[in-house]
């Protein structure tokens, strides 16, 4: 029996995003990376400026008898679009974009019934949490930290 879903949705996450049509071109990245001021959209999962944690977990038995656990944890993300001009409507603009590819692919469809647990992962999966982030440094950036918040039963 696993002690925590965590492992097991991150890595879901990162499948359904890279699988994502939308987001083709878009660097999904696990974790924290070095900046790589070539590429122009990126979403990270697992890592975002100034968090605490990449995903912070509580756990609580869900019943008597203490056979199952529930479990509740924050996937820290972030997305973010950069280029060489000075347009900061278009990086913002962008990047909300690519959030919205990422809570349209957290939704139940015909084609994936099962996306917002997580490809089974976790009983439910949603975003619930965004902070924009914008700077003029060799062009324009603008990021957004979202969070991807989940419960599963363990």
């Amino acid at each position: 029996m696993a002690t925590s879903r965590v492992p097991a949705a991150v890595a879901a996450l990162l499948v359904i995003l890279r699988a994502a049509p939308a987001l083709a071109g878009v660097r999904i990245i696990d974790g924290p990376e070095p900046t790589n001021l070539t590429v122009k959209d990126m979403i990270f999962v697992g890592w975002s400026p100034g968090a605490e944690a990449a995903v912070g977990l509580t756990q609580n038995f869900n019943a008597a008898g203490a056979r199952t656990r529930d479990e509740d944890f924050q996937i820290s993300c972030y997305a973010e679009s950069r280029s060489g001009d000075k347009d900061m409507s278009l990086r913002r603009t962008r990047v909300f974009e690519l959030v919205a590819v990422v809570e349209e692919a957290l939704r139940a469809t015909d084609a994936a019934p099962t996306a917002p647990t997580l490809n089974g992962t976790v009983l439910w999966a949603h975003l619930t949490a965004g902070n924009l982030q914008q700077a003029q440094s060799e062009g324009t950036v603008a990021g957004l930290a979202f969070t991807v918040s989940c419960r599963a039963r363990i």
